[in-house]
């Protein structure tokens, strides 16, 4: 009877020893994801700045040179100030699919992505 309670209690040492790796894996695991998925968060505002300010110093060129075309200066404003409205337009109409799926889909497969590469490994 000793020995049944013996092996128990070992047993129940192996199955806490097991869950506390698991749980140990688990925090990696969610602490490796948090961290890249963070790392392309900050990658990609530094490039969205960078663009922007590309963007709006390209247009106070683009301003000018319209300007320039037309006469006045506020002509070649407006055209700008006219050309991204319509970008804006056709961005705000097609939002759902050139930038909420697109942008979900990448989440996920950064998210993902590294499960399928643990998967193959066992």
């Amino acid at each position: 009877m000793e020995k049944t309670f013996a092996k128990v209690e070992e047993m129940a040492d192996h199955v806490k020893e097991y869950v506390n790796n698991h749980i140990s894996a688990v925090k990696l695991s969610v602490a490796e994801k948090t961290s890249a998925l963070l790392a392309n968060i900050i990658a990609v505002t530094i490039a969205l700045l960078v663009f922007v300010m590309f963007v709006i110093f390209s247009s106070v060129a683009v301003a000018f040179a319209f300007a320039k075309l037309t006469g006045e200066y506020y002509w070649g404003f407006l055209i700008v100030a006219g050309i991204y409205l319509l970008i804006g337009i056709l961005v705000w109409s097609l939002k759902e699919r050139i930038l909420r799926m697109p942008i979900m889909n990448a989440i996920l497969q950064q998210l993902f992505n590294e499960e399928e590469d643990s998967d193959e490994n066992l």
